[in-house]
């Protein structure tokens, strides 16, 4: 079973030196949103849990009767519930691994360059963890 169950909560984080331009008032409010999200996406992953829990009980009490067809059925039906727990979990990552970069002063700025994140980019992705052009080199390396 994946469990990755860990409580994350930054607490409010005073504005850095190297970036003035964020107020903490700024920096509150992406925090709020950013734990909101992480809060999400944990009672998500709950529920997630919850449900391949009962699909399990269900396998196992249900049994009887089954072919070939039925056992690759519960075996697709399986493996789709461990897909979706792993998504949820990586998302969740995403959000936990923002969080610490806003701790320490470095959220909204690529990883890779430095430059600042456009603001739309982090409000379509708030975990956003690089600019576009160095998003767009790693994914054509990748490729």
């Amino acid at each position: 079973m994946l469990v990755h169950d860990k409580a994350v909560t930054i607490e409010r984080v005073d504005v850095d030196a190297a970036h003035p331009e964020r107020s903490a008032a700024d920096i509150e409010q992406i925090r709020t949103s950013l734990q909101g999200r992480y809060d999400e996406l944990t009672a998500e992953y709950d529920e997630a849990v919850l449900q391949n829990e009962v699909l399990r009980l269900v396998e196992v009490g249900d049994t009887a009767g089954d072919d070939q067809a039925d056992h690759g059925t519960k075996t697709a039906e399986r493996d789709t519930a461990q897909s979706l727990l792993r998504g949820i979990l990586d998302r969740r990552a995403q959000f936990e691994h923002a969080l610490a970069r806003l701790a320490e002063g470095t959220y909204g700025f690529c990883e890779g360059c430095s430059a600042p994140i456009p603001v739309e980019r982090l409000e379509i992705f708030p975990s956003a963890t690089s600019c576009v052009a160095c998003k767009q080199t790693r994914e054509r390396r990748a490729a």
